[in-house]
């Protein structure tokens, strides 16, 4: 079978019979917080001073989330794989959505002819809940404006398939060496302002975070970027 055959057969199989093909526990929207929920709950525990909070609309806060977990768990539109130039897999979470998704998707990477730093390609989602991967490859170092180009490149290519839902894993933090924090703060203030311009095209973005250092840096950025009160 091609891929394109496989692609089309997992795009249109229901959430139920999808479910079985992956071997992990899924991980449905509902699962997870939005920012607003998050914030309610936690607010009493988490409360820090920080300097030139923006505030925004509840509406908004609603829209984006954190949470930490496996990516290839996410019952969503789309998962971001943070790639490598090849796109034909690799170490980290690159390896692990190959993994997962299985032998079809390193067949449609392959004639993707590769990805640039900062770009964005998507493809099916194959054996993963997520119906589509879309795949971005990030700056190796400190490189703010190739960073903020993959999220943007993403989103976009969210908006222009008519996806929902998308979550982001902590691009170039990992073995290319972006430092934690400056990436979370690309990361948020990139994602901010794609809601602001395209308030009706996304219902919710999450920031899926494996390490503790991760969430104790969104948990404060997203005070600072997203305030409520």
């Amino acid at each position: 079978m091609s891929f394109e055959d496989e692609k089309q057969r997992f795009l249109n199989m229901p959430p139920e019979e999808k479910r079985s093909f992956y071997k992990g526990k899924v991980t449905t929207l509902d699962q997870i917080c939005t920012w607003s929920e998050y914030w309610d709950k936690n607010k009493s525990n988490i409360t820090k001073t920080v300097e030139k909070a923006e505030k925004v609309d509840e509406t908004l806060a609603k829209k984006v989330c954190m949470w930490q977990g496996d990516i290839t768990s996410l019952e969503i539109d789309a998962i971001v794989n943070a790639a490598n130039s090849s796109l034909l897999g690799g170490g980290g979470v690159d390896g692990a959505i190959h993994r997962a998704a299985g032998p079809y998707l390193r067949k449609e990477c392959a004639t993707l002819k590769g990805c640039k730093v900062g770009e964005a390609k998507i493809t099916g989602g194959y054996e993963l809940p997520a119906k589509y991967i879309i795949h971005t490859v990030g700056p190796q170092g400190e490189k703010s404006d190739k960073l903020k180009e993959c999220y943007e490149n993403s989103l976009t290519l969210a908006k222009e398939n008519r996806l929902r839902t998308i979550a982001f894993p902590c691009i170039s933090t990992g073995i290319y060496g972006y430092p934690q924090r400056p990436a979370a703060k690309v990361a948020i203030s990139t994602v901010k302002k794609f809601l602001l311009d395209n308030k009706d095209t996304v219902d919710r973005v999450i920031f899926c975070l494996f390490l503790d250092t991760d969430k104790d840096i969104y948990e404060e950025l997203l005070q600072k970027y997203f305030a409520l009160d």
